[in-house]
C-alpha cells in the first residue's frame, strides 16, 4: 500500500463497502481496501461482525468522491418514505445536517437540503461552498488541552512504564483527517511538546528499567 492512501470511510458491512467500491471503480478512482479487526470473539474465532472494512483513498480524491456520493444519492431521495426521520427535524436541525456533512451520510445531507428547499429555505451551491470552507476551518481547531493524559503520561514515564511511551507517542503524533483529505495534527503545539518529552523520558526509563532487571544476571557472569 502506498503511504499516500488514507482512510476515507469505514464500514462494518462488506456490502456497504462494496457499494462504495463499485462507485469508485465506475469513475476509475484508485482505492485500497483494508480489513481491520475491531473486536475479539471469545471463541477465538474472528467473525464478520468483528471486522471493519476501511476504504482508503488518495487525499486529492476526497472532494471528488464526496461530490460523487451526493450526486448518487440525489437520484434516490425522490423515493424516500415520508416517515423517514429527517422529516421530523426542525429547520435548525436540518441546517446542522447540512453544515456538518462530515457527521452524516451523503444521503441524509442531500435529503436535508431538499427538505429545507421544500420549506422555502433554499441553499445555493455558493452557500454550500461557504459552509464547507467554514466547516473545514472549524475542524482544523485542535482538540482541547489533554491535561489529564499529560499528567498520566509523565507519571507512567517516571515509573518507566511502557504505557508512558504510548501516551507520549499518541500526543505528539496523532493526526486527524479532514473531509477534504487534508491531515493535520489533532493536538495543540504545547500538548505535542509535552507528548514528545513524555515519550523520550519513558523510553529512557524503560531502557534503565530493563538494564536494572538484567544487572544481577550480568554481574553473576
Amino acid at each position: 500500500m502506498e503511504p499516500r492512501f488514507i482512510t476515507y470511510q469505514k464500514f462494518d458491512d462488506v456490502e456497504l463497502a462494496n457499494a462504495l467500491i463499485a462507485l469508485l471503480e465506475e469513475h476509475d478512482i484508485k482505492y485500497y481496501l483494508q480489513q481491520e479487526t475491531s473486536g475479539f470473539d471469545p471463541s477465538m474465532v474472528m467473525s464478520n461482525a468483528t471486522v471493519d472494512y476501511a476504504i482508503k483513498l488518495k487525499s486529492e480524491d476526497f472532494e471528488q468522491v464526496n461530490q460523487l456520493l451526493k450526486e448518487n444519492e440525489a437520484k434516490n431521495i425522490e423515493e424516500v418514505d415520508k416517515d423517514y426521520y429527517l422529516f421530523t427535524f426542525t429547520d435548525d436541525e436540518l441546517m446542522e445536517v447540512v453544515t456538518k456533512a462530515d457527521e452524516w451520510s451523503a444521503y441524509d445531507n442531500v435529503l436535508a437540503r431538499k427538505i429545507l428547499t421544500e420549506r422555502g429555505k433554499n441553499i445555493s451551491d455558493k452557500d454550500i461552498s461557504v459552509i464547507k470552507e467554514k466547516r473545514i476551518e472549524e475542524l482544523k481547531e485542535p482538540e482541547p488541552p489533554q491535561t489529564t493524559w499529560i499528567i498520566l503520561g509523565y507519571l507512567f514515564a517516571a515509573l518507566g512504564g511502557v504505557l508512558g511511551i504510548f501516551i507520549g507517542w499518541h500526543l505528539m503524533s496523532y493526526k486527524k483527517t479532514l473531509p477534504n483529505g487534508e491531515k493535520i495534527y489533532g493536538y495543540t503545539e504545547n500538548d505535542r511538546w509535552h507528548g514528545k518529552l513524555i515519550f523520550y523520558i519513558a523510553v529512557v526509563g524503560a531502557v534503565f528499567g530493563f538494564i536494572y532487571e538484567l544487572w544481577p544476571f550480568l554481574r553473576s557472569e
